[in-house]
């Protein structure tokens, strides 16, 4: 490529800027560029949106503009703890992720990246999930990028103000709120690693999934916390949205992993009915806003002693996945984190060292260890294990919540990045990368810094 060589626009503002001095080809009515590479020899191509005001610029000067962007975008955060560098790249990750046409954050930016090597757990992310975008916004909020989260809090408000009659939602939504395509394959491609069949589309967009009103509740309740207040036409979207959940909460369902067999009763969606109905009595006292108060207490306080109750296994002398069950899942690590129980609980910590012995593996947490329905072997899920070193902080265990959460840290890649899964070697699986990673990561940086900081002040107190 020629130095400081000048990009322009063809003839019809379509398609691509071009270096100055490569010749075009006309073939079937569309005009494309020939280009001839030798070894060692490179060639940069921008694409842009098409539009005839762009100024022209050289590949340098865009550059340059990229890089102050980026940069002044990063310097915005509030983040000074520890973790500054791997903070910051999350971040990072999430705008990349964040649609700044229509306010979304999609799941991740790929499809076809399997979780086992060469296996069928090989999905397509390219969607934004009501769960991971609501938890990228408390994320987001956390290191003072407000603009981002309002911006989402708009797109969902939008969502919920949009919910059918009855107040129900899609668990996903294509990022401009349309619907998300089936899940169809691709027999003509491998994915990575040989990986087959590589789908496009999801069907899980079709599952009944209750957890996910917990995570919009809590995210618009701390959007209007720390942000603006909630609209008339969107709190009436929320009503229905509570609504819902208070007629619907004892239903079975696909639960947070998805699981593609019979729904079932488990505990994530269940506790996170009651954070939908919790949350919605808050904005609504915290806002003077009109709700049926009696009522919505009335189901929080059902669901509360249906956890205790039924969820809760004394034999096993710990919390389980679903209703009457004997097995655990790592969706458990957010009770304390939603503020369900104390994180110092006895029940709790006996459920924390269960998940420790059970499902964790040199800081690395999986999922659950039962069957879901799916070929091939689950890996360890990345987001489980910065929420095990955050609960382990909460829980007062500060030397061992750093070794997990640094030991965890060690395994990005060189540019601090994740993957949805580990696989038996801790290299990275699953699609790449994940918001959901980052944002955990994110949030356990935030307690543990806070948590060391108090401890260090009390060793030194005179």
């Amino acid at each position: 490529m020629e130095e400081g060589a000048v990009i322009w626009r063809q003839a019809n503002g379509e398609v691509l800027r071009l270096l100055a001095g490569v010749p075009l080809v006309e073939i079937d009515g569309g005009v494309i560029a020939e280009i001839t590479l030798q070894a060692g020899e490179g060639v940069d191509f921008i694409l842009d949106d098409g539009d005839d005001n762009a100024e022209e610029a050289t590949t340098e000067e865009m550059e340059d503009q990229t890089v102050a962007f980026w940069q002044n975008w990063a310097r915005q955060s509030t983040y000074r703890g520890r973790w500054r560098e791997m903070v910051n790249r999350s971040a990072l990750a999430l705008k990349l992720m964040t649609s700044r046409k229509h306010g979304s954050i999609v799941a991740a930016a790929t499809f076809g990246l399997p979780e086992t090597p060469g296996g069928s757990r090989n999905w397509d992310y390219r969607a934004t999930w009501i769960r991971d975008a609501s938890f990228t916004v408390y994320a987001l909020m956390r290191l003072g990028y407000r603009d981002e989260a309002m911006a989402f809090n708009d797109w969902i408000g939008q969502r919920a103000s949009a919910c059918d009659a009855g107040g129900g939602l899609k668990i996903m939504y294509a990022i401009d709120g349309g619907e998300v395509p089936n899940e169809a394959s691709l027999e003509h491609l491998h994915g990575y690693g040989g990986a087959t069949p590589v789908r496009v589309g999801n069907n899980a967009a079709e599952q009944f999934q209750l957890d996910i009103y917990g995570e919009l509740l809590d995210s618009i309740y701390l959007s209007n916390k720390y942000g603006h207040a909630i609209s008339h036409d969107h709190w009436e979207g929320v009503r229905k949205v509570v609504e819902f959940v208070c007629d619907h909460w004892e239903d079975p369902d696909a639960g947070i992993w998805e699981m593609r067999r019979e729904p079932q009763e488990f505990l994530h969606s269940r506790l996170m009915c009651w954070v939908a109905v919790d949350r919605g009595i808050r904005l609504a006292t915290k806002r003077s806003l009109a709700a049926p108060f009696s009522k919505w207490h009335d189901v929080r306080n059902d669901i509360y002693e249906d956890i205790w109750k039924n969820f809760w296994n004394e034999e096993k002398g710990h919390f389980v996945q679903t209703k009457g069950g004997d097995t655990l899942d790592a969706s458990l690590l957010l009770m304390p984190l939603v503020r369900f129980v104390s994180a110092t609980d006895p029940r709790w910590l006996s459920t924390l060292t269960a998940i420790g012995d059970q499902l964790a593996d040199d800081g690395v947490v999986h999922r659950y260890r039962s069957n879901d329905g799916l070929d091939g072997e689950e890996g360890a899920f990345s987001a489980c294990s910065f929420w095990y070193a955050e609960c382990l902080a909460r829980a007062g265990d500060t030397k061992k919540a750093r070794r997990v959460f640094e030991s965890v840290l060690n395994y990005a890649n060189h540019l601090g990045l994740y993957a949805e899964e580990f696989d038996t070697k801790a290299q990275l699986a699953g699609n790449f990368p994940q918001a959901f990673t980052h944002l955990a990561l994110i949030s356990a940086a935030f307690y543990l810094d806070r948590e060391l900081d108090d401890r260090n002040s009390q060793e030194w107190r005179p």
